[in-house]
């Protein structure tokens, strides 16, 4: 494959694409850990086709999963490891979704980005230095890394959704709060949802909301 991410496909269910949705899985696991949440969506969203890459390393933790990059406290990996997998991956999540766009014949204003975890990090991550804006990111579960960049290196700002559960033990809750305080003095119009005893995963309110903030951002 040129843009170098397997990915699963789940085609609209009217028959004729005119969104998509690309769910971004978190460390250790893999796109098919996601796709599943399309069944979910689809009868709520049915023009719109979803799609779920695999990351593109294997995962250091968990050698049935993948990793958008090791990370070093969990895995013993270098930092310099961690800064350069993340280098590799943006570009190719990047260019992954460039021709997701293109196979669909659609444009930036038709995708969203919902990812999970790691796949939350690199949602918030890529989707604010692509050229055009995408519809939407939801961000649940994650981060939002180097924050002290974002407003200098934000080339676009879509709206943003952060979900998480306030007993999160993997990424903690607080990471939330930095992310929106983050997002809104960089001028992002930013959304936030709180799982109630929610440890680190998607809760059915969670999902709900994602909904929500999909149906009103995609094209109808």
């Amino acid at each position: 494959m040129s843009d170098g991410l397997k990915f699963g496909r789940k085609a609209a269910q009217s028959g004729k694409a005119r969104s998509l949705v690309v769910f971004v899985h978190g460390y250790g696991a893999d796109g098919a850990d996601l796709l599943g949440l399309g069944d979910a969506l689809a009868s709520h969203l049915p023009d719109t086709a979803f799609v779920a890459p695999d990351a593109p390393q294997p995962c250091v933790g968990n050698p049935f999963g993948y990793q958008w990059f090791p990370i070093p406290w969990l895995d013993g990996s270098t930092e310099e490891a961690a800064r350069s997998a993340m280098a590799e991956s943006v570009r190719l999540f990047d260019a992954f979704l460039d021709a997701r766009l293109a196979e669909e014949g659609l444009g930036p204003d038709a995708l969203a980005l919902v990812g999970f975890s790691q796949g939350a990090m690199m949602s918030l991550h890529v989707a604010p230095r692509r050229a055009q804006a995408v519809a939407a990111v939801v961000a649940i579960s994650g981060r939002l890394l180097v924050p002290d960049l974002l407003a200098a290196e934000a080339v676009v700002k879509p709206p943003v959704l952060l979900v998480h559960g306030d007993q999160d033990p993997v990424v903690p809750f607080d990471d939330m709060g930095r992310a929106g305080e983050a997002l809104v003095a960089a001028g992002f119009e930013t959304y936030g949802h709180v799982m109630k005893g929610t440890g680190h995963g998607i809760a059915p309110d969670g999902l709900g909301v994602t909904l929500q903030f999909l149906k009103e951002r995609l094209p109808a």
